[in-house]
């Protein structure tokens, strides 16, 4: 199990856009290759079992950004600029689009 799960994220982790590439991307210069791989063999292996004991269908997101970090981030740099010294008057242009009910990696 353990080397199949070892494979399993190698190979996910070569698929471009996936949400594994860039779990990756974020793990390797905290962890390491070896240690972000099993990090994400174990989510690979979190994911499996929910959608083989729950029932949920899985829906690959890809690259969108979430849009709750999104909006924690425009607060956070419409909070700063405030403390510059900056009034500002914010106009939504575009909604970013909602997530779908689907399991998570």
């Amino acid at each position: 199990m353990r080397r199949i799960l070892n494979q399993v994220a190698n190979a996910a982790v070569q698929s471009k856009g996936s949400v594994f590439q860039n779990l990756y991307r974020r793990l390797v210069p905290r962890l390491g290759h070896n240690k972000a791989i099993w990090a994400i063999a174990h989510r690979l292996c979190r994911l499996a079992w929910k959608i083989l004991h729950q029932g949920v269908r899985y829906i690959e997101f890809g690259n969108r950004p979430n849009p709750k970090a999104v909006q924690k981030r425009a607060n956070k740099l419409l909070r700063e600029l405030r403390s510059l010294g900056y009034q500002i008057q914010v106009n939504l242009l575009a909604s970013v689009p909602t997530q779908t009910q689907g399991a998570n990696p």
